[in-house]
């Protein structure tokens, strides 16, 4: 058995606003088909830096870098529990906020391969939802993973985590989007 790895810092935004119709909307990342997270569906963030004066701070320069939202289009509306991947070491510390989205996306390429608009209403719809049995690289056992499907993609994970418990309280207004 291997010995503990210290977790390391990292911290996303969680952005929030009302689409056209109205409707409460998240904003994803697809991650590039490289790394640890290659492919997967995430909130934009990384690791944190030496320079950066909070987790917040590593949220906001993060999202800036992956898809180009200045901190001006940001209000951050609550800090949300932290979670901690299973497999690749990281503790991240999420940021709700609602934001101002750009007409178009701008994204880092090859690190971002796409963003997504992803009204909440989708994450309700129960067809959308489901549990699998995945493999996964060094583990002796398929796990049963729970995630969302949007479009060809899963959400899963720590993205998939943290969302469960926010989902309700976003549907019931809690903050004003």
């Amino acid at each position: 058995m291997s010995s503990p790895v210290a977790l390391r810092q990292s911290a996303v935004l969680v952005p929030v606003f009302r689409n056209a119709a109205g409707e409460a909307t998240l904003v994803l990342v697809r991650r590039g088909d490289f790394g640890v997270h290659g492919g997967q569906l995430a909130f934009p963030g990384g690791k944190r830096d030496p320079s950066d004066a909070s987790l917040l701070a590593t949220a906001l320069r993060e999202t800036e870098e992956e898809i180009g939202l200045p901190a001006t289009a940001i209000e951050v509306l609550a800090a949300l529990p932290p979670v901690q991947t299973h497999t690749s070491g990281f503790h991240i510390a999420p940021f709700l906020a609602r934001v101002a989205p750009p007409p178009t996306w701008r994204f880092a390429q090859p690190e971002i391969a796409e963003v997504l608009e992803v009204p909440l209403p989708h994450l309700t719809d129960p067809a959308n939802a489901g549990q699998e049995l995945w493999d996964f690289a060094g583990h002796a056992v398929p796990e049963l993973v729970s995630f969302w499907r949007i479009g060809p993609h899963y959400l899963w994970g720590a993205t998939h985590r943290m969302l469960q418990p926010l989902l309700p309280r976003l549907l019931a207004g809690e903050w004003e989007l």
